[in-house]
């Protein structure tokens, strides 16, 4: 039988988020990677039935995933997938319903697919590379919003409890230049919904790449910008992410980097 990533990552996608829609608020295992980084059995269930399907299809690749972390026994592959089995733990351990699936196909380390999903609202976001991005078949743009202060941003906030005191003071500079600020805990639907126009960016200083490598590629195909705190492109090695819709970017990179001396 033959697959193609798309139909594999989408298939794979939704059987995930199903199995959270039904395990919501029926979390019996909480564990901690941190202080406040939480992991639960259901984030392993979901990853496990998301590689099982990855590897049926594609023994060859390359696995990157957010609890099991790289498979080495395929290293040298020249493709890659990005695995969240389920962004936004903490949401989904306290019976909150804002959490997402999130997988990226990565050939060359370029991303070529992504796909989110949102299980309790049934919205699924795809995009290739060169192709556009998608809402539920539908066509989704960024929005035209060119005004810091008519502007809806999103944010995150880093594990490391001591290193909240820095996002919480570019936190308190946006919440006096914009309209609001939202922080709803998922950077993969944060990115899909820059690109769908309902925030105008989002900016976070601490994300892996199974946070950001399918929303990024959304979020690009959309017609928006995503970069890191200094302006250079997201890659996977990225640690911060802004994404916007382009208008506003380099209003929102002034305020991220406001105190560095080197700042202009």
């Amino acid at each position: 039988m033959a697959y193609s990533p798309r139909s594999v990552a989408v298939e794979a996608a939704v059987a995930a988020g199903r199995l959270l829609r039904e395990r919501l608020g029926r979390v019996q295992e909480i564990r901690f990677k941190g202080a406040v980084n939480l992991v639960t059995e259901v984030d392993e269930a979901s990853e496990q039935l998301i590689l099982e399907r990855i590897r049926e299809a594609f023994p060859e690749h390359a696995i990157l995933s957010e609890e099991r972390g790289a498979d080495l026994s395929v290293s040298d592959s020249r493709y890659l997938w990005v695995v969240d089995p389920l962004d936004g733990t903490t949401n989904f351990a306290h019976g909150y319903p804002l959490f997402a699936v999130s997988i990226a196909f990565v050939v060359d380390g370029e991303p070529e697919l992504g796909v989110v999903y949102q299980p309790v609202l049934d919205e699924l976001f795809v995009a290739q590379r060169g192709a556009g991005a998608f809402l539920n078949g539908r066509r989704i743009r960024v929005s035209d919003q060119d005004s810091m202060i008519m502007a809806l941003l999103a944010t995150g906030f880093p594990y490391d409890l001591e290193r909240r005191k820095q996002a919480l003071a570019h936190f308190g500079r946006f919440t006096t230049l914009t309209r609001a600020i939202r922080r709803d805990g998922s950077a993969a639907l944060d990115l899909c919904y820059v690109a769908a126009g309902r925030f105008d960016g989002f900016w976070e200083p601490e994300l892996a790449p199974w946070d950001t490598a399918a929303g990024a590629l959304i979020v690009r195909e959309a017609g928006g910008v995503v970069t890191d705190y200094s302006g250079c492109p997201l890659t996977l090695e990225s640690v911060s992410c802004v994404a916007s819709n382009g208008k506003l970017h380099q209003q929102i990179l002034d305020v991220l980097n406001a105190d560095r001396p080197d700042h202009v």
